[in-house]
């Protein structure tokens, strides 16, 4: 072999060795790049993953804040709608009164007397009203609800029929909105 083939030769093997070398690198390059893709991929994985308990958080929030408001509202209503309730309880004992006197002046012979006072009865009494008062319907006969009717004491029944109902009524009951603020007091046959 000649001068020149050995060159040629060694050259040849140079430039294998170099284009070698240089196929690692580009292969080191390579894997150094796909590691960097897969950390920015877990890097953008990461940061959706905190974006969405963020964004649970947020809903979270929110739907706690609705339900706060709902509530308060709530509340304010019905605060608005027995908001005189200590004020109209005090006044029932008045209304009672007007009740008996109506019925002690109807036995009198004083005609005006009794319309006067009637009117002056009738007035408190839609004034009230207007204020949310209902009166709790109660009549001989009901049965008798623990819920509803308070009973004052229980006598025997004049029959079997008359059992666990009311047999009279000593006060009336009444209710502001849809809360019973005085009892009906009933008497029971048992």
């Amino acid at each position: 072999m000649s001068k020149k083939d050995k060159t040629e030769n060694i050259e040849e093997e140079l430039s294998q060795d170099q284009m070698l070398e240089q196929e690692e690198l580009n292969e080191e390059k390579d894997h150094e790049d796909t590691l960097e893709e897969e950390m920015e991929m877990s890097e953008v994985n990461r940061l959706r993953e905190e974006l969405g308990k963020e964004k649970d958080k947020f809903l979270r929030l929110f739907a706690e804040f609705e339900n706060y408001k709902k509530r308060t509202s709530k509340e304010r209503m019905d605060l608005f709608k027995t908001a005189g309730q200590e004020v109209i309880v005090s006044l029932l004992p008045v209304l009672d009164d007007f009740e008996r006197a109506l019925k002690e002046l109807s036995k009198a012979e004083d005609e005006e007397l009794f319309k006067g006072v009637e009117l002056i009865k009738v007035k408190f009494r839609e004034t009230l009203k207007s204020k949310g008062l209902q009166e709790v319907e109660v009549s001989v006969g009901d049965a008798f609800d623990a819920e509803i009717h308070e009973a004052i004491t229980q006598i025997p029944a004049a029959d079997d029929s008359m059992k666990g109902k009311i047999i009279d009524v000593i006060e009336k009951g009444f209710k502001l909105g849809d809360r019973i603020i005085r009892h009906p007091k009933v008497v029971v046959g048992n």
